[in-house]
């Protein structure tokens, strides 16, 4: 099979001829051959060549007039030049031979053939040659391009041998099949299985790289069912196996909250690619076997476990190495309020709980109410029809509410130097009691945030607190 016609770019001819003037075989190899076939749009292109890839490099550099910046690593062998629009990367070819209780390979020169026997699936094996006399042939040693055909992930070498050599091969194997809606071949599953206790071997920040690709593929509970079934899953997210299976007592039973969680994972994904608004999603009911209860009137209850979940989502962030600021705290807001907006559809409820919560979720409102929608997973289409409806009242009152009082993210008017300035204050606990009332009062809708009825209300307080006005503020 010849592929010249797909390699339409004028960086592959130039860097044909500059591998011909240096007299390396070159070859472009890995995901984008595979992209190429797929029809799938790529920027990341790798190329390997039988000699230094970083003479390749800096050859390549020069021909393009210096232009484009050049990043050399020689402890790796490897060198890489960013285009407008493309990432190049540049390796000689090698082979690779582990220790057992190492994933850090003896790395020697080798031949294109020593290349792609190291290379972890057959559709990612493949490469196509830029030399003068075969400029555009594919090298398909291990048949990628019938596995692409049969939509099937499988190892170039026996598995075990592959996925010892480096276990996050196993991940890839899962990445690459949620990614692409590919089946795993079965002799390349069951090396999974037989060797995910060697995962352990990975550190967490490449685990996590490859589990955050599967939560943002388009279809994600596909990659964590592979997960769960091959037994990673247990190794590294053990929490959320414990979501799974069912209890029943006296004919009452609950649901299967792991597979609960992941339709909630695919209906939310349906509306955003928002990497931490999926997280939100797993971690929502992440606490109910920590809160699990039996009641004989009620039957399986699950009492506080918003609240509960909220407080395990640092310690699973931190022993995930998943960033620890801005993005947790968001995650652990939205699993802590996911049950309040279903509580505001009763018709008693008073504006003060829907101030309440606009203030709480702030600019995360909206992600709040998509990850609500998400949680209906009932296949009773009339009883998913009702909760949506519910839904929709909700975020009526929740504008409407807004619009008149604009409590979201909203500041006191009064601050707490005007506090100190009114009342001849030095910092302490009564400033914050005041600030905190004064909140509590435009919450509870006894004053709005204006600054003459804040004003008066701060003054009511300071008399309640024996205070004197020492310097009136108007």
């Amino acid at each position: 099979m010849n592929l010249a016609k797909k390699l339409n770019d004028p960086i592959f001819k130039t860097i044909s001829q500059v591998a011909h003037n240096e007299g390396l075989e070159t070859y472009v190899v890995g995901g984008y051959v595979r992209d190429i076939l797929l029809k799938r749009p790529s920027k990341d292109i790798d190329f390997v060549c039988v000699g230094s890839g970083i003479q390749l490099a800096e050859a390549v550099q020069a021909a393009l007039g210096g232009n484009f910046p050049l990043s050399v690593f020689k402890n790796f062998g490897t060198a890489m030049i960013k285009t407008d629009d493309l990432e190049l990367e540049f390796v000689g070819a090698r082979k690779e031979s582990y220790q057992r209780d190492s994933r850090k390979p003896i790395v020697e020169d080798g031949s294109l053939e020593d290349d792609q026997n190291r290379r972890d699936f057959a559709i990612n094996a493949m490469a196509i040659s830029l030399n003068k006399d075969s400029f555009g042939e594919l090298v398909d040693p291990f048949n990628g391009v019938d596995d692409l055909k049969e939509k099937l992930i499988k190892t170039p070498l026996d598995p075990k041998t592959t996925f010892s050599d480096d276990p996050l091969r196993m991940m890839r194997a899962i990445r690459f099949a949620s990614q692409l809606k590919f089946d795993i071949d079965a002799d390349t599953f069951q090396g999974v299985i037989d060797m995910k206790d060697r995962i352990k071997i990975i550190s967490k920040e490449r685990i996590i790289v490859e589990l955050n690709k599967i939560i943002l593929s388009e279809e994600p509970s596909y990659g964590f069912k592979l997960l769960f079934y091959c037994g990673l899953l247990k190794e590294i997210f053990p929490e959320l196996v414990a979501l799974q299976g069912v209890d029943s007592i006296e004919d009452k039973s609950h649901k299967d909250n792991f597979y609960h969680t992941l339709q909630v994972l695919d209906n939310i994904s349906i509306h955003t690619d928002n990497l931490w608004l999926r997280w939100a999603a797993i971690m929502h009911d992440i606490a109910k076997p920590a809160t699990k209860r039996f009641n004989k009137k009620v039957g399986w209850t699950f009492h506080g476990h918003e609240d509960k979940g909220a407080r395990m989502t640092p310690g699973i962030f931190r022993r995930l190495k998943l960033p620890m600021g801005e993005s947790m705290r968001y995650v652990q807001k939205l699993v802590r309020l996911h049950l309040r907006p279903i509580a505001l559809v009763k018709d008693e409820i008073t504006d003060s709980a829907v101030r309440r919560l606009l203030f709480e979720a702030g600019d995360d409102v909206d992600d709040l109410m998509t990850l609500c929608r998400a949680d209906i997973t009932s296949k009773n289409n009339n009883k998913v029809k009702r909760y949506l409806q519910n839904f929709d009242k909700v975020e009526s009152r929740m504008l409407a509410v807004e619009e008149k009082d604009k409590v979201r993210n909203f500041q006191p008017v009064i601050t707490g130097e005007m506090i100190m300035t009114t009342f001849g204050l030095k910092p302490g606990r009564t400033i914050g009691d005041i600030k905190e009332a004064l909140k509590e009062a435009v919450l509870e809708g006894k004053i709005r945030n204006e600054f003459d009825q804040a004003h008066e209300y701060m003054l009511k307080l300071g008399r309640e607190n024996g205070l004197n006005v020492v310097k009136p503020l108007r």
